[in-house]
């Protein structure tokens, strides 16, 4: 007998947009099952694939054969913004499938940030209370590498980026939002709002036994009618109790408690015990370019928050660690507007701040323009930046990078951005 997923696809004509990871990944479970299924790649990029049962459409203009399939599935880094889809050609992705046809307990993630973070406390809490858990999604797994493995008792906690819930049309059993700040905005019909309301399907299909799992001290009101929702809605602030304290290192800071906090409710939905969240949340072992500590070289510590992509997330890590004497900020511009940022820089503790292009320099131009007093300094690239902060940071005091953009101006994504700042912090301290 088939898997549901696999009966889904099997007599309609499939379009596979975009072929990294997660196109990859779709490919491969298709042929596992389908391995003549007529499939069709289409990507910007030329495509290697030995497979006679395959048509490949590449180039500038490969979105203009979209409404040419019955269904498409779409990676998450690629925006429809410019194309007009049919109504007769579905548009969905891999986590919309494994919402719609997986057969097993379901907690999703998403948010503008603190979703990695909660996703992964999530998961070790539901871990130690004993459960099969698989953490999935966004984090770097494609869902589909889970569904041949997972039972009814298996626990999937699922991290959701905006793009993957674009086109989801299902929800999970609990839906967890951290947090609604302007980001990819380049991304989307109608920008921020349309950001927004790919958010907010996370929740949308909810059944009456679900749990909706929201931000308190945010609020989202202004977002959804959550009198209209059939789920249970819970709002959580950082200011609530907790039954055990947090003694990890990892999680410095007020955002890094709301996340514990989220991830808790979530555990406890399914039934974790609070001794089992407790072992989970301090056996949390930290995230890699999230408050990642690098080290201390010549006298000076060194921290990689190469994953803050917005200006939020930068004024939450300053707060966390405390003795930031310099700050590397800049990436792509995606069109965020950086004036109460440029505001908050000329007025937080932190004495020194480097800039990389793009947004590092109009940035620096701003607080220049409010007459700042702190010490400015437009690096020509991430490498000039390191030089300089070892220059310029005080003994025993903190360099942190944290961009308040994305990295896609110069790098793959943010994680190559971090590790070749590793790479330099300590090459240039030796």
């Amino acid at each position: 007998m088939l898997p549901r997923i696999i009966e889904y696809f099997k007599d309609k004509s499939v379009l596979l947009l975009g072929f990294g990871r997660e196109g990859q990944s779709t490919y491969e479970y298709i042929r596992t099952y389908l391995p003549d299924k007529k499939l069709t790649v289409a990507d910007k990029n030329n495509i290697s694939l030995d497979d006679s049962n395959v048509d490949f459409i590449y180039g500038e203009n490969y979105l203009d054969c979209l409404n040419d399939f019955e269904l498409v599935m779409k990676s998450p880094g690629i925006s429809l913004k410019q194309v007009d889809v049919r109504e007769s050609t579905e548009v969905s992705c891999q986590v919309d499938m494994f919402l719609r046809f997986a057969d097993c307990k379901k907690v999703g993630i998403t948010g503008s940030k603190g979703k990695t973070t909660t996703s992964t406390l999530t998961y070790e809490m539901l871990r130690a209370a004993g459960f099969d858990a698989r953490l999935i999604g966004n984090i770097g797994i494609p869902v589909f590498s889970a569904l041949d493995s997972i039972t009814p008792d298996t626990a999937a906690v699922i991290e959701m980026s905006s793009h993957q819930l674009e086109f989801t049309h299902a929800s999970p059993d609990v839906a967890i939002l951290t947090n609604i700040y302007e980001e990819h905005l380049d991304h989307y019909k109608g920008g921020f709002t349309g950001y927004v309301n790919a958010k907010l399907n996370i929740v949308r299909y909810q059944k009456e036994n679900g749990l909706f799992i929201y931000n308190g001290d945010q609020g989202v009101s202004e977002y959804i009618d959550l009198a209209s929702l059939k789920s249970k809605p819970l709002g959580v602030s950082v200011e609530d109790a907790l039954p055990f304290e947090i003694n990890n290192d990892h999680l410095l800071g007020r955002h890094n408690r709301q996340d514990v906090l989220f991830a808790y409710n979530a555990a406890k939905y399914f039934g974790a015990s609070d001794s089992a969240c407790e072992k989970g949340v301090n056996g949390f072992e930290g995230i890699e370019h999230r408050m990642e500590k690098v080290g201390t070289f010549k006298g000076i510590t060194f921290y990689n928050d190469c994953i803050a992509t917005i200006p939020h997330a930068v004024e939450c890590a300053v707060e966390a660690l405390g003795k930031v004497d310099t700050l590397i900020i800049g990436g792509k511009d995606r069109g965020l507007d950086y004036t109460e940022f440029a505001d908050w820089l000329c007025k937080c503790p932190v004495r020194n701040i480097i800039g990389t292009p793009e947004t590092g320099h109009s940035i620096i131009k701003l607080m220049q323009e409010a007459g700042t007093s702190k010490t400015v300094y437009p690096a020509e690239d991430l490498e000039d930046a390191v030089r300089k902060a070892y220059e310029i940071t005080g003994l025993d005091k903190i360099c942190l990078l944290s961009p308040a953009a994305s990295s896609y101006n110069v790098y793959k994504n943010f994680e190559e951005k971090g590790r070749h700042y590793k790479t330099l912090v300590r090459e240039l301290g030796e």
